[in-house]
């Protein structure tokens, strides 16, 4: 039987949930906005991440229904309930799906039949195990690779906090020319966890500086993506060059 009070009450929370991360959403866009203005660049440089990690479904298409279309889940196995879960429930366009997580070999199959982008490629051995899963995709997996610009030995990633070896580290970036399954669209880090949000603005600006070394010694590959940025410092990561920003707990708390 049809229960009006339960249904009424389901709603309810929806639009609880909704105005919540409207708010949040509203304020992130205007510290985006702010950041873009500093550095002369427009906010649709930008690509905003949702970082939608441990969120129930009900926030997902909550801040689907403001406007977010790229949400980021850390585990294979979160992402393969929840694309199951909404994959019938959006209004319009499909949303993408970015796997930002460190991603175990053993599930680079079902990473390369869900993610629409993996922003943590931290190995040549996981470059070929993705891209001979992602031969049954229709269309190359595009991915980042993650480096490791802090020096930190708990963060994952190709190690490219010496500018001295990024010569050897070309090299072997230069590798995944070969990887015909794969679209390496750019690089990904994550800064450490600072006192102050200027204080990540170093391992930003390695990065780029990086990126930039990659564009004259790896010509074979775009370069172009920057993911960098979290809920804490994501402002100064746009300020040195960010194109993508992971966001979780200012759109979702």
């Amino acid at each position: 039987m049809y229960n009006s009070k339960a249904a009424g009450s389901v709603e309810l929370t929806m639009d609880l949930i909704r105005e919540r991360i409207a708010q949040n959403l509203a304020l992130v866009e205007q510290r985006l906005a702010g950041a873009c203005d500093r550095s002369g660049r427009k906010r649709t440089d930008i690509t905003l991440v949702a970082v939608s990690k441990t969120r129930s479904p009900e926030e997902i298409l909550a801040a689907y229904a403001c406007g977010v279309r790229h949400f980021g889940e850390n585990r294979v196995e979160e992402l393969q309930a929840k694309v199951a879960a909404l994959s019938r429930l959006w209004s319009a366009e499909q949303p993408e799906w970015h796997m930002i997580g460190h991603l175990q070999s053993r599930k680079a199959r079902e990473a390369a039949a869900l993610c629409d982008m993996l922003h943590s490629l931290d190995s040549l051995a996981l470059a070929g195990k993705l891209d001979r899963q992602a031969s049954q995709r229709a269309l190359p997996l595009p991915v980042l690779v993650e480096c490791n610009v802090s020096h930190e030995m708990s963060k994952y990633g190709f190690s490219a906090w010496d500018p001295d070896a990024w010569p050897t580290l070309a090299v072997e970036l230069g590798r995944l020319v070969e990887s015909a399954h794969l679209s390496v669209r750019g690089l990904m880090t994550m800064a450490p966890i600072v006192a102050e949000p200027h204080d990540a603005r170093q391992y930003f600006s390695r990065l780029r500086g990086l990126r930039e070394f990659l564009r004259q010694a790896v010509p074979g590959i775009g370069w172009h993506e920057l993911s960098m940025g979290m809920t804490d410092d994501y402002e100064v990561a746009i300020e040195e060059g960010a194109t993508m920003v992971r966001i979780g707990r200012a759109i979702f708390n």
